[in-house]
């Protein structure tokens, strides 16, 4: 399987770039107002993360009959200090909100995404720590 996405440069940092699914901007420098016209480079990798492995977690909470009424992920970067700068660390803060959760079909999908579905997370771990956090959130 191979993925391909178009970039076209808009000018200053700005670029515009085309995938299967959509497009988006992708920008490095700041307007007048202090305001990315678009998603920085690194950003977007550790959006690529969130998107990956929540995938996962959903398709396989479904999969094991233990469904939430939501789930929040936030993932944060650590970067190196010298160029090329790139994620020595990275932290992922899953938040599932529901009742009565199934805590160990939960734990068992978020391995399950981190050890063996999701490509994301594998790529991350050749260069990057990788932290994890579950909360649970009692909501009707």
């Amino acid at each position: 399987m191979t993925n391909k996405i178009k970039t076209q440069w808009q000018g200053n940092m700005l670029f515009n770039a085309e995938s299967l699914g959509g497009s988006f901007k992708i920008d490095a420098a700041e307007d007048v107002g202090g305001q990315y016209l678009g998603v920085r480079p690194k950003a977007l990798m550790l959006t690529s993360l969130a998107g990956c492995t929540g995938m996962d977690v959903i398709s396989l909470l479904k999969k094991m009959r233990a469904e939430v009424k939501g789930l929040e992920i936030d993932v944060n970067g650590e970067l190196t200090d010298e160029h090329p700068k790139y994620y020595k660390k990275v932290h992922i803060e899953y938040r599932f909100y529901g009742k009565e959760f199934k805590k160990d079909k939960i734990e068992k999908a978020i391995k399950l995404s981190q050890d063996r579905y999701c490509g994301v997370s594998e790529m991350f771990r050749q260069f990057a720590e990788i932290t994890i956090d579950i909360k649970y959130i009692e909501k009707t």
